[in-house]
C-alpha cells in the first residue's frame, strides 16, 4: 500500500511539473512584448552597474545613471550614424562594380563536355521545341473582342441582383504617404521597444537596491543568506560574461576592419561594426557577418585571392577567439556547459526570435544559477551546469559497471594527472568499492559483478603501483613529511595492515601498502581469507612496530574492535591504527569504542594514515637529546651569578605564583627554574615527586628547560613520548610525565631560566594560553628585576600579577 501510494504520489509530481513547465513556456511566449524589453534592460543594468556605482561615488546616483546612459546612447547613436555613412557610400559605388560583376558570372560556367554539356544541350532541345508545341495553329480562330454593345446587351440579360457594379481606375497623385506609412509602420516597433527599453533601464540603475531587496523578499523570505549568494553568483556570471564578450567582439571587429582594409575590401569600418555587432549572436553570427564582405570582394576583385582571403581573415580570427581568447578570458565565467548553451539557443531563439538568441546565454546562466542554490531546482543545476553531472567515485563506479577496466583506467590517469595517487584512492577507489557494497547488500549488484568490480579494482592498484609517481604523488609525499613533527632518520618501522573481515578491507590495506612502500615503510598487507586468530598469530610472528587495521564502510565494528582487543593482548607495545576509511558520521563514538578496545589511532583516510604512521616510525635513539648550549653561554651565566637565583632558596611570592599558574592551567606540576652550568634549580614548584623536591635540583642534561634556554623561545610539547628528543629521558619516563610548555625568563635579553607547566597525559595548548604563560613570564621578571633593586619581595604584588594574568 504505501509502494503503490508512493507511486501515486511521484506520478502526480510529474504531471505536475510538466503543467508547471507549459504553463511558463506559454507565459514567456504570450508575454514576450513586454519580457524581451525587460530582459533586455536587465542585461544592460549587469553590464553598466559597476560603471554607475563607480560614477556615482563623485557626482550622486541620478546624475550618474543619466551620464551613463547618455554615453550609451551616444555609442549607439555614433556607431548608428558611422554605418549608415558607409551604408550610403556602398550604396552610391555598387552601379561601378556592375559590369565585373556581370565578367565574373559569366566566368562561372558549366562544364562543355561529359554529362553536364549533353545535360545542357538536353535542355536547350526542350526548350526550342516546348513553345511550337504551345502555340496554337496559325489558322484558328482567335478569340473575338467585346464591343460595348455586346457588353450591354450581356449585362442586360443578367438578373438584377447581378448586376456588375461600375469600376473607375483612378491613379494615385503620389506615392510619399504610402511611402511613410510603411517606413513609419517598420519603424515604430524597434523605436517603441527602444524607448521601453531605455525607460527600464534608468529605473533599474537608480532603484537597483531596492529591487535587489524586494527580489529577496519574494523568492527568499527565509533564506536571505542563499538568495544573496545567488543573486551575486548570477550577476558576477552575467556581468563578467557581457563584459568579456564586449570585449573580445571589439577586439574581433576592429581585425576583421584591418584586414579587410589592406586585402582592399572596400567600405572596411563598415564591414568591421557588422562583424562586432554580429558576433553577439551566437554561433551563426561570424558567419552571417562573413557573408557580405566575402560577396562585396567577389564583385569587386577582378581574381579569386580576395574573396579566398577575406574568408580565410574570418576563419583564423574565429579560431582564435573561440580555441584561445575565449577559455581565456571566459573562464568559468558562464558555469553552463556547452551543449546547454546550444539548446538554450534554440529554444530562446524558437520563443523570442532573434532577441531570444542574444539574449540566450545570460538567461541560461540565470536559471543554472537558480538551480546551483534553490534546493528544489537543482535538477536545472544538473542539467545546464558546466560541473560533472558524476561525482569522481561516482563515474568510476559507472565505467567498471557499463565498460569494463580500460575505461576506469583512463578515469585513473586523467585524476592521478592533477591529483596525487593518495587522492585517488581516498577520493575515488575506496568510495567506488563502498558504493558496490551498498548496492550489494540492497540486492541491486549481483555477486559476480562485486566480484568482478573488486579484481578490476585490483589489477588498477597494481597499474597504478607500478607506474612512476606523478608531480602531484610527489607533491603529496612531500606534505607527509611536512606534517611529520621531525625529519625521518635511520630504518622506518615495520607495518602491517590487515583487513577487519572482508576483500574490500583487504583491497584498501593494499592501497594502504602501496602508499606506505613509497615512503620507504616495510609494509605487508594480510589476506581476508585470513581467521581473525589467524592474523594475530601473523601479526606475532612478523613483530611490526605498528598495525594499521582496515576497515571499509558500510560496515560495523564489531569485527575491527574484536580484533583490535585480541592484537592488544598478544601484542601490547605495538602501535595500533584503526582506518575507517570514508567514515563521516559518528566518528567520535566510534573512535572511543575502538580506543577502549586497544586502538592508539582511528583516523579515517589512507593519507591520515600515512601522516599518523609516520610518526610512529621515527628512529629514537637510545640516548636522549639534551638542549644545546647556547653562544651567549657566558653572557647568561654571569648574569645569572648577578642576581643571585641559582639556588633552591624558595620565596613566597615566586610559591604563590607557581600554585596559582597550576590552578590556572589545570596541570599538576608548576615550576620556576633557573639553569647554570651544570644544573637546573627550582626556585618554586608545585607537584614535583618529593624526592626531587628535596634535591631542589636536576642535572642540566635531563632538562627539558634547558631547550628553552638553548632556543630562547617558547617551548610547547604536546606528547613528550613521542618526541625524539625526550621520549627516553629517565625524569619524564619514570614519572609518566607526557606534556611539557615553558617560556624563557630573561634578564638584559639573556635567557636565565623558564617557567613551566607539565602534565602526565598528553593535550594541546592555544594560542591564547601560551600567551598567557609568556605574560606571567614578563610579570614574574618585571618581580624579579623589583626584588634585585628594592630587596624583599612583596606578597601584593605577586597577588596583583597572578590576578592580572587570570
Amino acid at each position: 500500500m504505501r509502494a503503490m501510494k508512493s507511486a501515486s504520489t511521484a506520478a502526480l509530481v510529474g504531471i505536475w511539473m510538466i503543467l508547471l513547465t507549459a504553463f511558463v513556456v506559454t507565459i514567456l511566449y504570450v508575454g514576450r512584448q513586454l519580457l524581451i524589453p525587460l530582459a533586455l534592460a536587465a542585461m544592460l543594468t549587469f553590464l553598466l552597474a559597476p560603471l554607475v556605482g563607480y560614477i556615482e561615488r563623485w557626482i550622486g546616483r541620478i546624475a550618474a545613471v543619466l551620464i551613463v546612459v547618455a554615453m550609451l546612447f551616444s555609442v549607439f547613436g555614433g556607431a548608428g550614424w558611422l554605418l549608415t555613412r558607409q551604408l550610403i557610400d556602398l550604396a552610391a559605388k555598387l552601379p561601378n562594380y556592375q559590369t565585373n560583376i556581370d565578367n565574373r558570372l559569366n566566368a562561372i560556367r558549366l562544364p562543355t563536355g561529359g554529362a553536364f554539356g549533353r545535360f545542357s544541350h538536353s535542355v536547350s532541345e526542350l526548350q526550342k521545341q516546348m513553345p511550337d508545341s504551345l502555340e496554337p495553329p496559325a489558322n484558328a480562330p482567335g478569340p473575338v473582342p467585346e464591343t460595348k454593345a455586346t457588353a450591354a446587351a450581356r449585362s442586360r440579360n443578367l438578373p438584377a441582383g447581378q448586376q456588375p457594379m461600375p469600376v473607375r481606375i483612378v491613379e494615385s497623385q503620389s506615392r510619399l504617404p504610402q511611402i511613410l506609412q510603411t517606413t513609419a509602420t517598420g519603424l515604430l516597433g524597434p523605436l517603441g521597444t527602444a524607448g521601453l527599453v531605455s525607460l527600464l533601464l534608468i529605473f533599474m540603475l537608480l532603484k537597483r537596491e531596492d529591487l535587489r531587496g524586494r527580489m529577496i523578499r519574494l523568492i527568499g523570505q527565509g533564506r536571505i543568506s542563499a538568495t544573496m549568494r545567488a543573486m551575486d553568483d548570477a550577476g558576477s556570471r552575467v556581468a563578467r560574461y557581457l563584459t568579456m564578450l564586449l570585449l573580445v567582439n571589439v577586439s574581433f571587429g576592429s581585425c576583421i576592419a584591418i584586414g579587410l582594409y589592406f586585402i582592399g575590401v572596400p567600405n572596411a569600418a563598415l564591414w568591421g561594426a557588422f562583424a562586432a555587432i554580429m558576433r553577439f549572436v551566437p554561433y551563426v553570427g561570424v558567419w552571417i557577418a562573413a557573408a557580405v564582405p566575402v560577396l562585396i570582394s567577389f564583385a569587386v576583385s577582378t581574381s579569386w585571392l580576395s574573396p579566398l582571403l577575406t574568408l580565410g581573415l574570418f576563419v583564423v580570427l574565429e579560431l582564435i577567439n573561440f580555441n584561445a581568447l575565449e577559455p581565456w578570458l571566459y573562464g568559468s565565467s558562464t558555469g553552463v556547459s556547452s551543449i546547454a548553451l546550444i539548446i538554450a539557443a534554440v529554444f530562446w531563439t524558437w520563443l523570442w526570435g532573434p532577441i531570444g538568441l542574444v539574449l540566450a546565454t545570460p538567461l541560461t546562466v540565470c536559471v543554472a544559477v537558480m538551480g546551483r542554490h534553490v534546493p528544489k531546482l537543482q535538477f536545472l543545476s544538473v542539467l545546464l551546469s558546466e560541473e560533472q553531472a558524476l561525482a569522481p567515485h561516482e563515474e568510476c563506479y559507472h565505467r567498471l559497471l557499463a565498460f569494463g577496466l580500460d575505461e576506469a583506467n583512463d578515469l585513473a590517469e586523467a585524476y592521478v594527472k592533477t591529483n596525487s595517487l593518495t587522492s585517488l584512492y581516498d577520493s575515488v577507489l575506496i568510495p567506488t568499492v563502498t558504493l558496490a557494497e551498498m548496492d550489494a547488500q540492497r540486492d541491486e549488484l549481483g555477486p559476480e559483478q562485486r566480484s568482478a568490480i573488486h579484481h578490476h579494482i585490483q589489477d588498477l592498484i597494481e597499474d597504478l603501483g607500478s607506474a612512476p609517481p606523478s608531480k602531484s604523488q610527489l607533491e603529496a609525499d612531500k606534505a607527509v613529511a611536512e606534517h611529520t613533527p621531525f625529519p625521518l632518520s635511520g630504518p622506518t618501522c615495520r607495518v602491517l595492515c590487515v583487513p577487519a573481515r572482508a576483500y574490500r578491507d583487504e583491497l584498501a590495506g593494499a592501497m594502504l601498502v602501496q602508499l606506505l612502500r613509497q615512503q620507504d615503510f616495510d609494509a605487508e598487507n594480510a589476506s581476508a581469507a585470513l581467521s581473525s586468530g589467524e592474523l594475530v598469530e601473523m601479526a606475532a610472528k612478523s613483530d611490526p612496530e605498528a598495525i594499521c587495521m582496515s576497515v571499509v564502510t558500510p560496515s560495523t565494528l564489531i569485527h575491527a574492535r574484536y580484533l583490535s582487543a585480541k592484537l592488544r593482548a598478544q601484542l601490547p607495545h605495538v602501535k595500533i591504527v584503526v582506518g575507517i576509511w570514508g567514515a563521516t558520521e559518528n566518528m567520535a563514538g566510534a573512535g572511543e569504542r575502538l580506543r577502549s578496545s586497544g586502538a592508539d589511532e582511528v583516523v579515517v583516510s589512507l593519507a591520515e594514515a600515512v601522516v599518523q604512521l609516520a610518526k610512529f616510525s621515527v628512529s629514537i635513539a637510545d640516548e636522549m637529546i639534551p638542549g644545546a648550549i647556547p653562544d651567549n653561554e657566558e653572557n647568561r651565566l654571569e648574569e645569572l651569578a648577578r642576581l643571585h637565583l641559582a639556588d633552591g632558596t624558595r620565596e613566597e611570592v615566586f610559591d604563590r605564583i607557581t600554585k596559582r599558574l597550576a590552578r590556572i592551567f589545570e596541570v599538576p606540576i608548576a615550576l620556576i627554574t633557573f639553569i647554570d652550568r651544570d644544573h637546573q634549580w627550582f626556585k618554586s614548584h608545585v607537584g614535583l615527586p618529593e624526592e626531587i623536591a628535596e634535591a631542589q635540583q636536576t642535572s642540566r642534561e635531563l632538562s627539558v628547560c634547558g631547550h628553552v634556554i638553548a632556543n630562547d623561545e617558547v617551548l610547547v610539547v604536546e606528547d613528550l613520548s613521542r618526541d625524539r628528543r625526550f621520549a627516553n629521558n629517565p625524569l619524564l619516563r619514570e614519572r609518566g610525565l607526557r606534556f611539557y610548555a615553558g617560556v624563557p625568563l630573561r634578564s638584559n635579553n639573556l635567557p636565565i631560566g623558564s617557567l613551566c607547566i607539565l602534565d602526565v597525559k598528553p593535550r594541546r595548548m592555544t594560542e591564547r594560553e601560551k600567551r598567557l604563560l609568556q605574560i606571567i613570564g614578563e610579570d614574574v621578571m618585571e618581580e624579579i628585576k623589583r626584588r634585585d633593586s628594592v630587596g624583599p619581595p612583596s606578597v601584593l604584588v605577586a597577588q596583583a600579577v597572578i590576578t592580572d594574568a587570570a
